[in-house]
């Protein structure tokens, strides 16, 4: 039987990250969320011949279709399986010191979402799971099954910005006294259960509870923060650092942490004078957040809810 071809993630506003991160030839660019290679192979065609790509991912997986997209680049490119918070390491590891432009695609690729067994999709029965690095040792099931109904609400409420949370939370305890929450779909019937039919938001019922146990089982918000802040300090004066998020948690931490970075001073505004001696280090390239185009939301609808930000660093 002939080999089907493997199919790729669909990188999102591809043209709109190389105008922000502006590569050139011979640059040092880092992705950080590398995936299966698609923002890499736009930016490696910019800065090769002499340029060189670190692109980094927590998912095996993916770095394994990254290898294959970006193969008639070999030699110009390295390819890390890690958490992007790492980076002070990582680049320890490698013997990198500053970069030119950094690039974060945040989010769950289709890669991710089609993968068998990683039960990240709430339309396929299947484990939960919902690990990015599968070494790591906290699943879905073991949130679902073993933490209390008041945290299961918290996260819920905090990284789904669910309103049914409490409620949920509440029906998942009572099921499991049963039997364990084993599959997607157990999970899904119980929040259908959970959330009054006439109550529903647009969108698929489960959509917020299973994006906030990816966030939890990943630690992803805390991790973006450290990221971001650690990417930054690794930039060249004049670098780079473009960011892509999907849902408002994510581009809250983006827009605070870009705002703090343009701003000379941080101190508290009650204080008559500055305490802390900040100075401004970025300059903000995207007053407002970049958005995929009509043509390419039809094209490609899970780009609907992308938003690009993008800053230069002015001190070295």
């Amino acid at each position: 039987m002939e080999e089907q071809p493997r199919r790729w993630h669909i990188p999102v506003m591809v043209d709109q990250v190389l105008f922000y991160l502006n590569p050139r030839k011979g640059d040092l660019i880092v992705d950080y969320t590398v995936g299966s290679g698609g923002h890499a192979r736009a930016i490696l065609e910019e800065i090769v011949p002499g340029g060189r790509l670190v692109g980094i991912d927590r998912d095996q997986v993916a770095l394994e279709a990254a290898r294959e997209q970006l193969q008639q680049y070999e030699g110009h490119f390295v390819l890390v399986q890690e958490n992007f918070k790492n980076v002070d390491s990582i680049f320890t590891r490698l013997g990198v010191e500053a970069v030119d432009g950094s690039l974060f695609d945040l989010g769950l690729s289709s890669l991710q979402i089609e993968s068998p067994g990683r039960g990240f999709s709430y339309l396929r029965e299947e484990r939960l799971d919902m690990r990015m690095d599968r070494s790591t040792p906290l699943t879905a099931y073991d949130i679902v099954n073993g933490y209390s109904e008041n945290s299961l609400a918290d996260i819920f409420r905090k990284y789904g910005e669910e309103r049914w949370a409490k409620r949920i939370a509440h029906f998942i305890v009572q099921e499991r006294v049963r039997d364990p929450v084993v599959t997607t779909t157990d999970l899904v019937k119980i929040v259908e259960r959970a959330i009054p039919r006439s109550k529903r938001r647009r969108g698929h019922p489960a959509k917020r509870i299973f994006q906030a146990l990816r966030i939890a089982v990943n630690d992803e918000l805390n991790s973006l923060e450290a990221g971001l802040r650690g990417s930054f300090e690794h930039l060249r004066k004049g670098g780079r650092l473009v960011v892509i998020s999907y849902h408002s948690l994510e581009d809250r931490i983006v827009k605070r942490i870009f705002r703090e970075l343009a701003e000379e001073c941080i101190c508290p505004k009650e204080l008559p004078q500055c305490q802390c001696g900040g100075v401004k280090k970025a300059k903000i390239l995207t007053k407002k957040p970049v958005t995929p185009s009509l043509e390419e939301r039809s094209r490609n609808p899970r780009s609907s809810s992308a938003r690009l930000r993008a800053v230069e660093k002015i001190q070295g």
